[in-house]
């Protein structure tokens, strides 16, 4: 066995391409040897911005030989599929085996040495390469992410011969751009990491992350700053450098009268900076950037040059800020009425109007408690503003954030500007889910509106098609309820401000099934089981399958987490088995409840199916004698009939209060006590027993044992 090494020379690659690529080249090479049945070992694949490297190791010296079968055509087929299994085999009619009547081709195929599989399967991985952006140089039709300039292909000592781009394998590479240009000979793997450390080349990228996020971090504590973390540009630097040397430098103070968010997004977009902060978190006038070279001056020059780069970057990002604060945000907002929404819903001031009439609402019917609705209104008319403004235009991420420094800065009230900030979020999970009054107001009143519109317009998500991001508003509009514990029915009041023909267009199952599915979604990181949802969502719907687009979601949650609870417990699992053993019972025997037949149809009177069959019934005391056959009192014989009638006699009621009351621990304790008469009704009573009364009085009980425990969730959707 031997270990194999492969260097792929070239001009920078992207930083962003890096961590793909080095997935896509080990995924490729092991595949490529599995499929040709040679063994390895571990594979691993590094690189820098002008190498991408993988070292295979403990790779066979040759394959095994095999023989293969192939069955073909029927002996008596016609001569046209003969001639089509022989072209596939490569073998003639007399190499060929007749076996009751069919042919079969057996092919020894002999072992390869490794070199000749690792120079097939390099060619293939070469050729086929999925870069997400490449380029063709020269005059061949070979492309790569940049000119590649020499390739390294070693198993054990042995060079593998190779050639790709015009670029011939050997064993030669160079070091360091700058520190070692020149060609370095390698003797394979085992040498192959440590001679391009010597060469100022760390081929490890976790070994320059590491340098990169431990140097930057201890430059600033040098200085008594703190590195504010951002992992993300620790894998750029690393991605950009093959020997990185954090270094600290400082910009003019003056600079940090611009938003904290556009000093620390120039840094980090145009620059690969890192940004600094003081003890308490403010932001200071320093940054940490990442060289290239070890400086013989400890890189005084490079922090010079990068302060200017930085202070002309800044300069451009003050000039917007300074241009946008002359012209207030309620200015600006009557440019939105240039700006197209959506083609069926109009302009973003359109949407701007309807955002701030619902806001207003919301606080007005008292669903967002502590605000004040006319600074509901103002904030949701500023908050699309900053979107015409400079600094937006330049940094599209800090929109919201820039109209919020704005609104403070012109005088606006600090509930006021921070709605403005933060009524984007949460934009995902995780995110900060506001609590402020007026921010909730604004937050919300966004998010419905742009689910509501797009759904009324018809354009609802379908698949992993979701364009318009219809699934992430509602998520937000979800978390926004709940966390502030909003009670509201978003679609009738939604419909009630803007219209009853809306809410009949809202109030259909396709924007149901989405809010269920959205807040399925919402709770599975809280740790619910999507069937405990399911079965609160059916209780009470039609097709006992979705929520309304109407319901309350806090008391729809708050039913979950007390039937989770429940069910969890001895008493809720004893009982979900007795539901099934009842419930399948009664679907068995098709049981729908007591059949009696009034005297109108005795009378051949034609019946229109809206009739209440209590109130067509003139005999006297009759309707109280089906109220009885239905509740199951007729008759009741047995001990286990009686304490199982008297439990859901007292059960019914206090678990139907509870309901009402919201209080859904007390519903479950309530049909807890059913448990034990309905454990001993089954153990002692004969549902179908040979007499028809007893039967039906038993099943109509059964009956109603389920539908008293389908008056708080349907166990139906219970799994186990």
């Amino acid at each position: 066995m031997a270990d194999f090494l492969l260097e792929l020379l070239s001009e920078e690659i992207p930083a962003r391409m890096q961590a793909k690529a080095r997935n896509d080249l080990s995924r490729m090479f092991a595949e490529g040897l599995d499929a040709a049945g040679l063994d390895h070992g571990a594979i691993d694949a590094f690189s820098t911005p002008r190498r991408l490297v993988l070292i295979a190791r403990e790779i066979a010296e040759h394959t095994e030989a095999v023989r293969e079968e192939l069955k073909g055509p029927r002996t008596s087929a016609p001569p046209q599929a003969l001639e089509g299994f022989l072209r596939k085999t490569g073998l003639s009619q007399d190499q060929l085996e007749e076996r009751g009547g069919v042919w079969f081709a057996v092919i020894d195929k002999p072992g390869q040495d490794a070199s000749a599989v690792i120079q097939d399967v390099l060619g293939r991985v070469l050729a086929d390469f999925p870069w997400p952006k490449s380029m063709r140089w020269g005059s061949g039709g070979t492309r790569w992410v940049r000119p590649l300039q020499g390739i390294v292909a070693i198993l054990g000592d042995e060079v593998i011969p190779l050639e790709f781009a015009g670029v011939a394998s050997s064993a030669t590479t160079t070091g360091h751009r700058f520190h070692h240009p020149g060609p370095i000979t390698v003797d394979g793997a085992s040498d192959y990491i440590e001679k391009l450390r010597a060469c100022h080349v760390i081929v490890d990228h976790e070994e320059r992350e590491r340098i990169v996020r431990e140097g930057a971090a201890a430059a600033a504590e040098a200085a008594g700053l703190r590195l504010l973390d951002d992992e993300g540009l620790v894998v750029e630097n690393a991605g950009l450098t093959e020997w990185p040397v954090p270094l600290l430098g400082r910009f003019d103070p003056e600079f940090l009268d611009v938003p904290r968010e556009v000093i620390v997004l120039t840094m980090r977009t145009n620059q690969k900076y890192f940004a600094c902060t003081h003890a308490d978190g403010g932001l200071a006038p320093a940054f940490v950037c990442t060289a290239n070279i070890d400086a013989t001056d400890g890189g005084e020059r490079i922090v010079e040059g990068n302060r200017r780069v930085l202070a002309a970057r800044l300069s451009d990002a003050r000039f917007f800020w300074e241009q946008d604060l002359k012209v207030p945000l309620e200015e600006q907002a009557k440019k939105l009425s240039q700006i197209v929404f959506h083609e069926k819903l109009g302009t973003v001031a359109d949407k701007v109007e309807r955002v701030a009439k619902l806001a207003r609402w919301l606080v007005e019917q008292g669903v967002v408690r502590g605000a004040d609705p006319d600074q509901a209104e103002r904030a949701a008319r500023l908050a699309k503003a900053d979107l015409v403004t400079g600094m937006v235009g330049e940094f599209p991420e800090l929109q919201g954030i820039i109209g919020g420094y704005l609104a403070r800065a012109q005088g606006e009230p600090n509930a006021v500007a921070d709605a403005v900030r933060d009524h984007y979020k949460p934009v995902g999970q995780g995110d900060e889910v506001p609590t402020a009054p007026v921010t909730v107001a604004v937050s919300l009143a966004d998010k419905l509106d742009t689910v509501f519109n797009f759904f009324a317009a018809d354009m609802r998500p379908t698949g992993s098609k979701d364009p318009f991001a219809l699934r992430r508003a509602m998520l937000g509009a979800i978390s926004l309820v709940l966390e502030n514990n909003l009670r509201l029915k978003p679609v009738g009041l939604y419909g009630d401000l803007h219209g009853s023909n809306l809410s009949e267009v809202l109030s259909g199952g396709h924007l149901g099934m989405f809010i269920a599915e959205r807040l399925k979604v919402q709770q599975r990181d809280a740790g619910v089981r999507h069937d405990i949802i399911d079965a609160i969502f059916a209780t009470g719907s039609d097709n006992g399958a979705t929520v309304d687009a109407n319901d309350d979601l806090v008391e729809l949650l708050a039913r979950v987490k007390a039937l989770q609870a429940f069910v969890e417990t001895a008493e809720g699992r004893d009982l979900h088995a007795a539901y099934k053993r009842a419930a399948n019972i009664l679907k068995k025997e098709d049981w729908t409840g007591p059949q009696v037949m009034s005297s109108r149809e005795e009378q051949g009177i034609a019946q229109t199916g809206e009739e209440d069959p209590l109130v067509l019934v003139e005999e006297p005391g009759m309707a109280e004698a089906i109220g009885e056959m239905a509740s199951g009192h007729a008759g009741a014989d047995l001990p286990e009939e009686q304490a199982l009638l008297a439990a859901l006699d007292a059960s019914e009621p206090e678990a139907r209060d509870a309901v009402e009351r919201e209080d859904f621990t007390a519903a479950m304790t309530a049909l807890a006590k059913l448990r034990g008469p309905i454990d001993a009704f089954f153990d002692k009573v004969t549902v179908n027993d040979t007499d028809a009364a007893k039967r039906e009085r038993r099943l109509n009980l059964l009956l109603r044992f389920r539908d008293a425990v389908n008056g708080v969730a349907d166990f139906s959707k219970i799994e186990g």
